[in-house]
């Protein structure tokens, strides 16, 4: 945690009460010439601080930012978060936590973006990353699981993400193979997860999460591939962005330990609950037509023919007929 950081948590411990530049100074162990520095850093970054002589300083307010000062507190995950980076812009978090990954990063660490200038979503699409709305954020795992489990990683995450949405937000979050999250018909979420492995083993895995939280109608784009939605536009409340990562992050925390512990089979039964083409008749790329009926081990969608026969479908845009 940055000076800068721990300043403003230390604001916030104490809301509409002067901190003096003293006391700042001897919890943070620096000058009183770098608390005014930070504290002028952060009026730059668009917070309302007042300072009073004898008196020190105050926090009025703020502009939405994801901290880590903010996101860690309360938080108590085994695993995830306990490396936190938070990035003002990066072209993109899984593109930052594959080079942390390499670099040696610990299993556990959280890579998360105000804004990506080059956001990807599956098939190599653009995935639309505006300032100051979303949720833009990669985790790096190293699990010691056989590589062919490693496709199982997507529908947890998919799991964390419809759960907390319904959690704080009462939505009716569903989940779509292989990697999306819909409200109403309609995109809220989407996941990229990338492997980095050999025959035998795992070297590590990144759990890319883009969830759309206040981004407003006419920041979409004019043309999608899938209509969109957010949290906004649903509720027509603003979307606490540091509270929802910490929600998902312990979430996903609880339900990676769950997955270590037990497997694939309470993740893929609670992704099957969340999954409402179960038992419907789909159509896979404009072609395959058959009725869903769940998840094999693998990650491989379950499809029942008409003469009976149970098709995997390993890729593929699945759609209601």
């Amino acid at each position: 945690m940055t000076s800068r950081d721990k300043i403003l948590s230390l604001f916030r411990s104490q809301p509409e009460v002067f901190v003096s530049g003293q006391e700042i100074s001897q919890t943070l162990n620096i000058s009183r010439a770098a608390v005014w520095k930070q504290v002028e850093l952060l009026r730059e970054q668009g917070f309302e601080i007042e300072a009073q002589r004898s008196k020190g300083y105050r926090l009025l307010g703020g502009p939405d930012l994801l901290l880590s000062s903010e996101i860690e507190k309360g938080l108590t995950c085994l695993h995830l978060g306990k490396s936190l980076v938070c990035l003002a812009e990066i072209d993109s978090t899984n593109a930052r936590a594959r080079q942390l990954a390499e670099q040696g990063a610990a299993d556990g660490t959280v890579i998360i973006a105000d804004r990506q200038s080059a956001g990807r979503g599956r098939l190599g699409r653009r995935w639309e990353s505006p300032s100051a709305v979303n949720l833009y954020c990669s985790i790096l795992l190293r699990p010691q699981i056989p590589v062919q489990q490693a496709p199982q990683l997507t529908f947890l995450s998919a799991v964390a993400v419809a759960e907390t949405l319904n959690q704080l937000y009462k939505l009716p979050a569903k989940v779509k193979w292989p990697n999306d999250v819909l409200v109403g018909g309609k995109k809220i979420a989407g996941l990229l997860n990338e492997m980095n492995a050999e025959t035998e083993q795992i070297h590590f895995v990144i759990l890319g999460i883009g969830v759309n939280l206040n981004m407003a109608a006419e920041q979409f784009p004019e043309e999608l591939n899938y209509p969109a939605t957010s949290v906004l536009l649903e509720t027509g409340e603003t979307v606490d962005r540091a509270l929802f990562a910490r929600e998902l992050l312990q979430r996903l925390d609880g339900y990676y330990c769950e997955f270590l512990d037990e497997g694939f089979v309470p993740i893929r039964r609670r992704w099957e609950a969340l999954c409402d083409m179960m038992n419907l008749r789909v159509q896979i790329d404009n072609s395959l037509l058959g009725t869903v009926v769940g998840l094999d081990s693998d990650g491989a969608l379950r499809l029942q023919l008409d003469d009976g026969r149970v098709e995997r479908v390993m890729a593929g845009d699945v759609k209601p007929v």
